[in-house]
């Protein structure tokens, strides 16, 4: 019995110890017999066009936006267009009651007809007394009549010549009341300034507006043959950036269709300051510094539309090129290492299973996502940019920070 049960031991410590070895080489091989790349994340040198750019969002307007308002106070009698109706230029849009101007008309005819009726009368009476003048000087001269009959006759003569003159001048007044009138009554028809598009109609058929104090607008007329992309530029990128510069921009609708530009001018202050009185324009501005409301320059796009695809308050996401590179080596920033005094950067290069070795690389063009490789590298070859066991932890410690997904629960 003490024999089978010193076997029994011997063999289960022989079983430990085998198992043992056997967990022993299996680390070793796998802490020191693995492939080195096997932690490592790589990328190939490709290739292709390279751009740096300053991201920046924009409203699309109208480059020529109207508002079509009343010149004179009414009903709006009739309204001619709808909305979305393309009109011409003196095209007919709308019509106000035009009674109370016609009334005003007829009043300032009959006004002028009356002044030059009494200047008519004074005129007769302006010849008879040229005629009494006449007698009277011949009389005096004949001793037949008495100078105060004379000097009488005279003075007659010089009223009647100046009343004459007055009634003139209130004529000239009567007429210009007159035109005045015929325009009111012209004002009653409305039309279109421009060729364009009806993008609001403001006065609804039927209402009443008041012109004696603003010009109530009827409706907005917009060309859109062309439009203005007014882009916000921020205050940390609007010393890179230019007029004369290429840019292209994407609308929400067609986020893969690029439509290009060129910036045609940058505005010198934010819009903001023309909302800022003189007095209070520095104490504004050193609080909107000291409290980081971020500034923003706006940038002037004009675009052509001639297909009516780009619509009024549409946001684009611009694009501004500041460099591009064709045709060049590019390799992923994250590839980048240390830099040198003579500006080359440190790339670890992958060249085996085994074989990984640093090369100083000149850098060209970088956007901070992608770098142009001037000398150093040749196309094809991988390099190490980053390591994956550190990503994953990167990721575990992000997801544990975060919380589990409700759906993982």
């Amino acid at each position: 019995m003490q024999k089978l049960k010193k076997k029994s031991r011997w063999r289960w410590l022989v079983t430990v110890a085998v198992l043992m070895l056997a967990a022993t080489g299996g680390g070793s091989w796998y802490y020191f017999g693995r492939d080195k790349q096997a932690g490592t994340m790589t990328a190939p040198v490709t290739r292709g066009n390279l751009e740096a750019t300053v991201l920046a969002s924009g409203e699309i307007e109208a480059e020529n936006l109207v508002s079509v308002g009343a010149q004179v106070s009414g009903q709006l009698k009739s309204l001619k267009v709808e909305l979305g109706d393309t009109v011409k230029t003196g095209q007919l849009v709308a019509e106000i009651d035009s009674l109370p101007q016609q009334n005003t008309l007829r009043t300032k005819k009959a006004a002028l007809d009356a002044i030059q009726a009494a200047k008519q009368a004074k005129e007769a009476s302006l010849a008879l007394a040229q005629l009494t003048f006449q007698r009277q000087r011949q009389m005096l001269r004949g001793d037949a009549a008495s100078r105060e009959d004379f000097e009488t006759a005279e003075a007659n003569l010089k009223v009647l010549r100046a009343e004459i003159e007055a009634l003139k001048a209130q004529i000239e007044q009567a007429r210009i009341a007159v035109d005045t009138a015929q325009l009111d009554l012209g004002y009653t028809k409305i039309s279109s300034p421009i060729d364009g598009v009806v993008v609001a109609i403001v006065t609804k058929e039927g209402q009443t507006v008041n012109a004696n104090q603003t010009a109530p607008t009827i409706i907005k007329v917009a060309s859109l043959d062309r439009v203005i992309i007014k882009v916000e530029i921020s205050e940390a990128d609007v010393v890179k950036v230019k007029p004369g510069q290429r840019v292209y921009f994407t609308i929400l609708g067609e986020p893969d269709n690029q439509i290009r530009a060129i910036l045609e001018s940058i505005e010198p202050a934010p819009e903001s300051i023309s909302t800022e009185s003189s007095s209070s324009s520095s104490s504004s501005s050193s609080s909107s510094s000291s409290s980081g409301v971020a500034i923003y320059y706006m940038g002037v796009l004009n675009v052509p539309n001639p297909d009516g695809k780009l619509r009024i308050s549409m946001t684009a996401q611009v694009n501004i090129v500041l460099a591009e590179a064709q045709n060049v080596l590019i390799i992923p920033s994250a590839a980048l290492g240390e830099r040198d005094r003579q500006g080359r950067y440190l790339v670890r290069v992958a060249e085996g299973p085994d074989q990984i070795h640093e090369q100083w690389v000149r850098i060209g063009l970088n956007n901070n996502v992608q770098a142009e490789a001037l000398e150093g590298l040749t196309e094809g070859q991988r390099v190490v940019i980053g390591d994956k066991a550190a990503a994953a932890a990167a990721s575990s410690v992000g997801m544990r920070r975060r919380g589990p997904h409700p759906g993982m629960l």
